[in-house]
């Protein structure tokens, strides 16, 4: 059974009906792992098609409706995938995600590189800022590396941190609805919120 993502909004050529409405604020159009074969699917003879395709794929896919929504968030998989190129190459502005650890401390730079170089292709493509996430407030070496990710890029780290929470933690299993934990859940969340819509005011 074909499911209806945002690849086969690709093979369909059309994003229309791959659109789900969760509320009149909110519309979704699914992804799963499948979408890491993109770059095959584009394959053809026509290598040059090929080459530019393959990184702009999602763009080509979003740009029929890109002026109908006032933001569109991508939410990609932490790894520099196809994927991830796709998405750099389609948006105005990127969020680093980094955890509280010394691998996402080393992390960094290798991701603010591929975001140069996909600058070559998206020249609008800024980084909003750095945001410090899965902070484990009891763990010594979690709270360093929050501080030495901020000591290193101190004009691009957000003022939010995101602690790890167990209610947060639970939204997969006990959703966005009638959930009595979501207010303890999304509460950071709301905070980076009101920082990221500065930033990208400004």
């Amino acid at each position: 059974m074909r499911e209806k993502t945002i690849l086969e909004a690709y093979e369909d050529g059309s994003v229309e009906k791959y659109i789900y409405e969760v509320n009149e604020n909110l519309h979704i159009v699914p992804s799963d792992d499948y979408f890491a074969t993109l770059a095959i699917r584009l394959y053809t003879s026509d290598e040059m098609r090929y080459i530019k395709e393959k990184s702009l794929g999602l763009k080509m896919i979003l740009e029929p409706v890109i002026h109908e929504y006032d933001f569109i968030i991508i939410d990609t998989p932490p790894s520099l995938s196809e994927p991830m190129v796709n998405a750099l190459c389609t948006s105005d502005y990127v969020i680093v995600l980094a955890e509280s650890s010394k691998w996402a401390f080393n992390a960094i730079p290798r991701f603010i590189e591929t975001i140069d170089r996909a600058k070559e292709v998206n020249p609008n493509l800024e980084i909003l800022g750095i945001l410090r996430t899965m902070n484990d407030s009891r763990r010594a070496d979690s709270k360093a590396f929050a501080e030495i990710i901020k000591e290193e890029w101190p004009e691009l780290c957000f003022d939010v941190i995101i602690k790890r929470k167990a209610s947060t933690g639970r939204l997969s299993m006990e959703g966005l609805f009638d959930n009595k934990e979501l207010s303890s859940a999304l509460d950071q969340y709301e905070l980076f919120y009101k920082e990221l819509k500065e930033r990208v005011g400004k």
